[in-house]
């Protein structure tokens, strides 16, 4: 099965932190300007989402008891849903309610076009 979100080393020790800190997570990124379109990391069940969203997938992380659901605004989905994304963390602070912002450091979005096999297993083309 062809993931549709992965997740670096780094951001997976970071999301063991983050768990330890604030309980179980979840992602949703919006693909709006600015940070809007990095993935925002929030308490699970803190961002509402709905029909106006979709679940890519949810990160297994050694260590934290919960799976990390990835959620993408269905209109960002629409320009992404031949990407495989990779969530990764850098140093430096972005803007907004993220999780870990406080702590200097910034998720992102790593990202590659699935190959035509894939594309297919996924049902895009």
């Amino acid at each position: 099965m062809v993931e549709k979100v992965l997740l670096t080393d780094e951001a997976a020790e970071w999301l063991r932190r983050l768990t330890g800190m604030h309980g179980p997570l979840m992602f949703h990124q919006s693909g709006g300007c600015c940070d809007g379109s990095s993935p925002m990391c929030y308490p699970d069940g803190e961002f509402r989402t709905g029909s106006a969203d979709v679940h890519l997938g949810d990160l297994a992380v050694d260590g934290v008891e919960k799976p990390i659901g990835f959620w993408m605004s269905a209109n960002q989905y629409e320009y992404w849903k031949h990407t495989q994304l990779t969530v990764d963390v850098v140093k430096g602070r972005g803007s907004g309610f993220s999780v870990e912002a406080p702590e200097g450091v910034r998720f992102l979005i790593r990202s590659r076009l699935f190959t035509d096999t894939e594309s297919a297993e996924l049902g895009l083309l």
